[in-house]
């Protein structure tokens, strides 16, 4: 493979965005190549597309025409479609878009999918959703130098500050049900931590043992157990689940209450405990996560935190829409506040 050229011409060069031709003479490839690695294409050997996807994170990249290159489409992209969550936010989203007669294009992001980024840059969407997932470094940047605007919703991982993302008062939302437990009598109270790294799933446990510190009842790390069901891949089977659950309950002394830090968890709760002919709430309180509608049809039907998805949903289109305009927010993040719904899953503990 040949390598790059030196810039020629105008001593300027450096300082401004490429087009397709200037890319094409630095890497010394037609300019069909460079279109190609530009537009997501996948036949281009991958040191040619490293080489000039180099060249783009280093000198930027200009396309030919600006706004009217880029599809009316806003990818939505879940890196988790489990659930009742993912209709929730698609409906959020629609709202927003259908207004504006844009439509929607639902993926699913795998960690290493490279199909996954080549579709969206053949794509060219007015902008990216990313939901429950976490973008690797190169895909920002991939995105960013096509000028295709991006928001994180929810996320997984750590991401650089100036990132716009929008969220939910997690750690609130996890103070908040702890407290309603402790209101209750309850003080052996577990958590099931949710995926390692979803902040989102991090902030509700903070809540809890934030909760637990102010009402002077000492957090027993036996209580506390991680298991990364939920959001972002890695989630163990409902028998792995079951069996963790199962050896909380077994405990010498076990917890009166558990609240579940993502969702899915509940159920795994109901099902240890109905094995060991433990009765909820009588028994046993639970506290879920994001299930307002799963949870009512459970028996009995499930307490639950309701973070508010299509708000939230709605607000990160109307933000994405706004860095597609050129504008950019005063906030980067954004954190809505959820609420708990009472329902027939906690009670007072026994005496």
């Amino acid at each position: 493979m040949s390598m790059a050229a030196e810039p020629t011409g105008d001593s300027n060069t450096r300082s401004r965005p490429l087009t397709i031709a200037q890319l094409a003479e630095l890497a010394q490839v037609s300019t069909a190549t460079v279109s190609k690695v530009v537009n997501g294409r996948t036949e281009v050997r991958p040191e040619t597309r490293a080489l000039i996807e180099r060249l783009i994170r280093e000198h930027g990249y200009r396309p030919q025409r600006r706004r009217a290159a880029f599809a009316p489409l806003v990818e939505l992209v879940f890196g988790d479609l489990d659930g009742e969550a993912p209709a929730e936010i698609a409906a959020g989203v629609e709202r927003v878009t259908r207004a504006h007669r844009l439509g929607v294009t639902v993926s699913r992001l795998r960690h290493g999918d490279a199909p996954w980024i080549a579709g969206v840059l053949s794509r060219r969407p007015t902008g990216v959703i990313s939901v429950f997932s976490s973008l690797s470094g190169t895909e920002r940047e991939q995105l960013a130098t096509r000028g295709i605007p991006l928001v994180l919703l929810d996320p997984l991982g750590e991401h650089p500050a100036e990132v716009v993302t929008v969220g939910a008062s997690d750690w609130s939302a996890g103070l908040m049900a702890t407290r309603h437990l402790l209101a209750l009598g309850h003080r052996r109270i577990a958590a099931l931590a949710g995926p390692a790294d979803s902040l989102a799933a991090r902030a509700r446990l903070d809540g809890y043992r934030t909760a637990l510190d102010m009402a002077g009842v000492p957090a027993d790390p036996e209580l506390i157990t991680g298991l990364g069901f939920g959001r972002g891949g890695g989630s163990p089977t409902a028998s792995s689940a079951d069996a963790e659950v199962e050896r909380l309950l077994r405990l010498p002394s076990r917890p009166t209450a558990i609240l579940t830090c993502a969702d899915g968890q509940a159920a795994a709760v109901y099902r240890a405990a109905h094995r060991l002919g433990l009765r909820i709430p009588g028994d046993l309180s639970v506290v879920g996560f994001d299930a307002p509608l799963a949870g009512r049809w459970m028996d009995p039907p499930l307490t639950t935190v309701r973070r508010p998805l299509p708000e939230m949903a709605a607000t990160a289109a109307d933000m994405l829409l706004g860095l597609a305009r050129g504008e950019h927010p005063a906030r980067p993040r954004v954190e809505l506040g959820a609420d708990l719904i009472l329902r027939g899953s906690t009670t007072a503990a026994a005496a």
